[in-house]
C-alpha cells in the first residue's frame, strides 16, 4: 500500500484508525464511531481506546494511544474538549498525522474559553505537522475505500461514485447522504468540516482536484474564513473538475445564524455569488439542487448550446419541462425539415408535433417513439433533450423500448431524463442509462433546471459569462 500516509491522504486512506474514547455504551459518540468503522467493513486495523475497557465490539482494547504497540495512521477523537491538546501531543508522538475531530466545545459556543481552547490546538496541529477535520464534525467518510469515520453508521449504505461532498454543517452532510441514497447517486466522500480547524474549504477543493475517485466537488458553505485563498484555489481548479456552491446566509436571520454555528463570518450573499462565478464555481439554491446538478456534471456530456428539445409521453410534463427551459433561458427551437417530416409520419395528426413533442399518442407504437427519438438525436439543430416518461400500465415497456437506442447514441449530445415510477419497475433500466452518461430525475421541473444548469457550467468555464 505504499509508505506511511500523511496530511489529508492519512484522513481518507488510513492504513490503521485509533478511535480515542472508543465506547460499547450506545449513549455514547464513541460506541457509533465504532460501528461506523465496523458495519461499514473498514479494512484496515482498528484500536479502540478507552482505559476502563480490555475489549470493544470485540476488537482488543488500549489504554492509550501510547501503548498501541503498532503505527497508527488515523485518530477518530470523541473525548471532552480539555483533554484533546493532550491527545493531539499523544498523536505526535505516535506519528498520527491525520485527526478527525468529532469533539465539539470550541470556537462554536459562546464561551470565549472555547476559541482559546480551538487556537491552542491549531497551534499544536501546525506544529506537529497534523490535519486536523474538524473540531465539532461529525467525521468523514470515504465510500471507495471504504471508511466510515463518522457518529452515523447508516453513511455506509450510501452508493459509491464519483461526486464528493464538503460542508460546515453535519445536518447538510446526513440530508445530502439520504437524499443521495433515495435518488440513488453515487458520492466518493462525505466531509464534515466543523470549525475548521487547520483544513477548511480551499485545502478540500485542492486535495479532491487531484482525487482520481471525485468528478465532481459540491460545497455546503455557510460562513468562510478566508474567502480570497478559496476563489483562488477554485480558479485554478476549474479548468480540471466542476465546482458547485450552495452558500447559504442570503437572508439576515441565517446570516447571523450561520456565525453562531460554526463561529465564522458569513458575508454580504451577493459578493459571494460574484466572487464564485469569476472563479468558475457553480452556485445553486437549494440542497437537492446542489445534489441535482452535481450528479449531472458527474454523469453527462455538457451540451454544445441552448437549443432543446423536450420529448415527453404526455403532454403536462413536457410542457412543465418548457416552462423552465424557458425561464432559464433556453432556446425550444423548431425542428429541421428532415426531422419535423419524421415526427409528422410517426404520429397521428392531432399530437402535438413540434417541440415539445407529444409521443403519448403512440405510446402503443414502439417504432414510431424509437423513430421520433432517433430523429430528434440526429437533428444538428438541437444540441440537448429533455425526455419525459411517466408509467402507466399501457406504456410499462417504454423506457426498455428506448433504453438500447439511447445506450448507442451520440455521446456528445446530452439527454437529460424524467421518468416517474413505482419502485421496482423500471429501476434496472435507469440505473443502466445513467451508467452510461444519461441522468435521471423524478419531475420534469428538476430534469429540465440541471440542463440548464449544466450549460451554465459551460458557459461559465469557457469565460463567457
Amino acid at each position: 500500500m505504499g509508505g506511511k500516509p500523511v496530511g489529508i491522504q492519512a484522513v481518507f486512506n488510513p492504513r490503521s484508525v485509533a478511535v480515542v474514547g472508543a465506547s460499547d455504551n450506545p449513549g455514547k459518540l464513541g460506541s457509533h464511531v465504532m460501528r461506523s468503522l465496523t458495519e461499514g467493513r473498514y479494512p484496515g486495523k482498528i484500536f479502540p481506546i478507552n482505559p476502563g475497557k480490555t475489549e470493544i465490539l470485540g476488537i482488543k482494547t488500549y489504554p492509550s494511544l501510547l501503548e498501541v504497540p503498532e503505527t497508527i495512521d488515523l485518530s477518530i477523537i470523541v473525548l471532552p474538549a480539555d483533554q484533546v491538546p493532550k491527545t493531539i501531543k499523544e498523536c505526535k508522538e505516535k506519528d498520527v498525522y491525520g485527526i478527525v475531530l468529532i469533539t465539539a466545545g470550541f470556537k462554536e459556543i459562546e464561551d470565549k474559553r472555547g476559541e482559546t481552547l480551538q487556537r491552542e490546538i491549531t497551534e499544536l496541529a501546525n506544529r506537529f505537522d497534523i490535519k486536523i477535520i474538524g473540531p465539532n464534525t461529525f467525521g468523514v467518510v470515504n465510500l471507495h475505500l471504504p471508511l466510515n469515520a463518522s457518529f452515523t453508521p447508516e453513511f455506509s449504505l450510501v452508493e459509491k461514485g464519483g461526486i464528493s461532498f464538503v460542508s460546515q454543517s453535519g445536518g447538510m452532510s446526513h440530508l445530502m447522504a439520504f437524499l443521495s441514497m433515495s435518488g440513488q447517486v453515487g458520492l466518493s466522500k462525505i466531509i464534515g468540516l466543523g470549525n475548521r480547524c487547520n483544513v477548511d474549504f480551499a485545502d478540500m477543493v485542492e486535495y479532491l482536484a487531484e482525487d482520481p475517485e471525485t468528478k465532481v466537488i459540491a460545497m455546503y458553505l455557510e460562513g468562510i474564513d478566508d474567502p480570497r485563498r478559496l476563489m483562488e484555489v477554485a480558479e485554478k481548479v476549474r479548468e480540471k473538475k466542476p465546482i458547485i456552491a450552495y452558500k447559504v446566509g442570503r437572508s439576515f436571520t441565517s446570516d447571523l445564524a450561520s456565525q453562531f454555528h460554526t463561529g465564522s463570518l458569513a458575508g454580504q450573499h451577493r459578493i459571494y455569488e460574484g466572487a464564485f462565478r469569476q472563479s468558475g464555481v457553480l452556485t445553486v439554491q437549494s440542497s437537492q439542487e446542489l445534489l441535482d446538478t452535481a450528479k449531472g456534471l458527474a454523469i453527462s456530456p455538457l451540451p454544445g448550446g441552448d437549443n432543446v428539445a423536450v420529448l415527453s409521453g404526455q403532454a403536462g410534463p413536457g410542457m412543465a419541462a418548457c416552462d423552465v427551459c424557458e425561464t432559464e433561458g433556453l432556446a425550444l427551437p423548431t425542428f429541421s425539415p428532415a426531422t419535423q417530416k419524421r415526427i409528422e409520419e410517426l404520429l397521428p395528426p392531432l399530437a402535438i408535433r413540434t417541440n415539445p413533442v407529444d409521443m403519448g399518442p403512440a405510446w402503443y407504437d414502439s417504432n414510431a417513439i424509437k423513430g421520433i427519438v432517433q430523429a430528434v438525436l440526429e437533428d444538428d439543430k438541437i444540441d440537448a433533450i429533455v425526455l419525459c416518461i411517466m408509467f402507466a400500465s399501457a406504456n410499462r415497456g417504454a423506457v426498455g423500448t428506448l433504453s438500447d437506442l439511447l445506450l448507442h447514441r451520440k455521446e456528445n449530445k446530452p439527454v437529460i431524463c424524467c421518468t416517474s415510477a413505482p419502485k421496482g419497475i423500471w429501476d434496472e433500466e435507469i440505473k443502466r442509462l445513467e451508467q452510461s452518461g444519461i441522468p435521471n430525475y423524478p419531475t420534469p421541473e428538476r430534469a429540465a433546471k440541471t440542463l440548464a444548469n449544466l450549460l451554465r457550467y459551460k458557459k461559465m468555464v469557457e469565460k463567457r459569462v
